[in-house]
């Protein structure tokens, strides 16, 4: 059983690191990320953004932690879906294979926080903690 947990403890880290980097790299550069949403057709980029890193970045600390997993893991797989099917489904052009790759990429991470969402964050959580 403790192998178990420590392997939920390495993926939660695992994937928790790109969503606490990006958010991050988002609410302190919020102009260019605004510039990059408005350019993909998104309404009012600026709160777009804004919500955008708030979410990566705390929902990102609170998987790290364990801390409401099982909602930060579904919102976050969520958004993930939400952000592939805006942002990584034109596979034409010179960017075609690229965009292919991260597109499989994303459904995997999804995956992953729809498995933390259902089982939880394990033993060495704040969640299990507050249990």
């Amino acid at each position: 059983m403790a192998n178990n947990s420590i392997l939920v403890l390495i993926g939660r880290i695992l994937l928790s690191f790109m969503f606490i980097m990006a958010g991050w790299g988002k609410l302190t550069a919020i102009g260019g990320t605004a510039g990059y949403f408005a350019s993909q057709g998104l309404p009012a980029p600026t709160i777009v953004a804004v919500l955008v890193g708030l979410l990566e970045f705390f929902g990102g600390i609170a998987v790290l932690v364990g801390f409401q997993t099982r909602i930060a893991a579904l919102l976050l797989g969520l958004f993930t879906l939400a952000a592939t099917a805006v942002a990584h489904l034109d596979w034409s052009g010179d960017a075609g294979m690229a965009q292919f790759m991260f597109f499989q990429k994303n459904l995997g991470v999804a995956g992953g926080f729809f498995v933390l969402a259902a089982h939880g964050a394990g033993a060495f959580s704040l969640d299990a903690r507050r249990a």
